[in-house]
């Protein structure tokens, strides 16, 4: 059994997404949802789904091996950012070379990097007349947006597009395509 541990900060709709979809796999598994928010949404989306959901605080994070010791712990195969909006420190990233994973709600290299990140990335596409944007999904390093492209894809958006309709375009890639890739780097 491959394990997935799915790290976010926000209200969970793509960890609930990638939980649903491994839901009756026989060979993969979400072991648990990790988040740095005590008040994040995606721990109520865990009670609902039955799936275990832990806090911790930056210190367990950056300043200790708490967190690595963690993942160590479930046996993660894979570690899964999905609306994680902090920096991945060295010590995770070495514990599991090439087993962290990011989506970016648009076309990496573009409108990646430190606080680029939900609306912000869709207003940017919009204010600078994009015709297209999408998902990347990459491997994580040490720089925000930097690693590894696995897989991108895209959609046209219009001049009419307001940012709302822009981030409804890149949600229906986002689950359409994340746990599908997920899969496929667990096989």
């Amino acid at each position: 059994m491959k394990r997935i541990v799915i790290l976010a900060s926000g209200s969970g709709s793509n960890a609930e997404n990638i939980i649903k979809y491994f839901k009756e796999s026989p060979s993969v598994e979400v072991s648990a949802v990790l988040t740095n928010k005590s008040t994040a949404k995606v721990l109520e989306r865990c009670d609902r789904l039955n799936i275990p959901g832990f806090y911790f605080n930056r210190a367990a994070f950056t300043g200790s091996q708490t967190v690595v010791q963690f993942l160590e712990g479930l046996q993660a195969d894979l570690v899964v950012l999905a609306g994680f909006l902090w920096k991945i420190p060295s010590n995770i990233i070495d514990a599991f070379p090439n087993k962290v994973i990011n989506i970016h709600p648009a076309l990496l290299p573009k409108y990646g990097g430190k606080g680029m990140y939900g609306a912000k990335v869709h207003e940017a596409v919009k204010k600078n007349l994009e015709t297209e944007t999408g998902i990347t999904i990459h491997y994580v390093n040490e720089h925000y947006d930097e690693g590894a492209i696995i897989f991108q894809a895209k959609t046209a958006i219009s001049p009419e597009d307001n940012v709302d309709v822009i981030a409804q375009k890149v949600h229906r890639l986002e689950y359409e395509h994340f746990p599908k890739v997920i899969e496929k780097l667990l096989t």
